[in-house]
């Protein structure tokens, strides 16, 4: 593990896993190194690949605090790997390949806990097919969050969710008995907090690579529609319809249209 220690007590840490994906890692790390926010940790997890990433780590040690290059038991544990490494009071997460939608979205998440303490904080995203030029496939608009939609399939995106260490301590970690569904499985847990304090910042925060283990082949979907309702039963949300209901809110994003950062 290297150790670059950040000058001051962050306010905010972000957490990047990547595995044998040193291009797609520069270019997040340059997002990253671009953001406006001054009071921010940045560790990434690299699950030891050996395709130059650990180097690519070392020439970025003045935006990475910290890394850790070594072999793990897949995406959750990676992740958390990084929540146990980091120091900040709010934390989040963007992963390897994907970037910030804009400079200011750091700085816009903390002013926006400084007005007003949330519990967890989330955006809206956009999964694109490249990103020069910029072509989005389509827009996940999350809205504004009920309870009660979560029966009806409603979650936010994953990378677009900041939240506090207060909560992190409240619900826990990832569940890694789920291959690919932990990120979904954590949010019911932590959306289903009684008197949970919810924020939504309706603006794109991160504009995501399409493809991925849970989207990329019939088994992973497969995979991701049965880890998806063993989350829903074991968090007493829902059943088969709140799955159904989840798959088909999809579809409406590809008729979504590109939305601007707020001024």
């Amino acid at each position: 593990m290297n150790i670059y220690l950040h000058p001051m007590l962050p306010k905010l840490t972000l957490i990047t896993i990547s595995y044998r994906a040193c291009k797609q890692l520069e270019a997040t790390i340059s997002s990253v190194a671009a953001q406006d926010c001054a009071e921010l940790e940045y560790i990434v997890v690299d699950g030891g690949s050996d395709d130059g990433t650990v180097e690519l780590l070392e020439r970025y040690n003045y935006v990475v605090h910290a890394y850790v290059s070594e072999a793990d038991q897949g995406i959750y544990d990676a992740l958390n790997k990084g929540l146990k490494m980091a120091r900040g009071p709010l934390l989040g997460f963007l992963h390897a390949g994907d970037r910030f939608a804009h400079e200011q979205v750091l700085s816009r998440v903390l002013s926006s806990y400084e007005k007003a303490p949330w519990d967890l904080l989330y955006g809206d995203l956009q999964y694109v097919t490249s990103f020069e030029p910029l072509r989005v496939l389509r827009l996940w608009e999350s809205g504004v969050f009920k309870a009660k939609g979560l029966r009806h399939g409603w979650m936010p995106p994953h990378p677009s969710v900041y939240f506090t260490r207060d909560l992190l301590e409240q619900i826990g970690n990832f569940d890694t008995s789920f291959r690919i569904a932990a990120d979904y499985d954590w949010l019911l847990r932590a959306l289903t907090v009684q008197g949970l304090r919810v924020k939504y910042l309706p603006e794109v925060l991160v504009n995501m690579q399409a493809g991925g283990i849970s989207n990329g082949s019939l088994r992973g979907l497969l995979q991701k529609s049965r880890e998806d309702y063993r989350a829903l039963r074991k968090n007493r949300v829902g059943g088969w319809y709140s799955l159904l209901a989840k798959n088909l809110r999809k579809s409406g994003q590809f008729f979504q249209r590109r939305k601007a950062p707020r001024a």
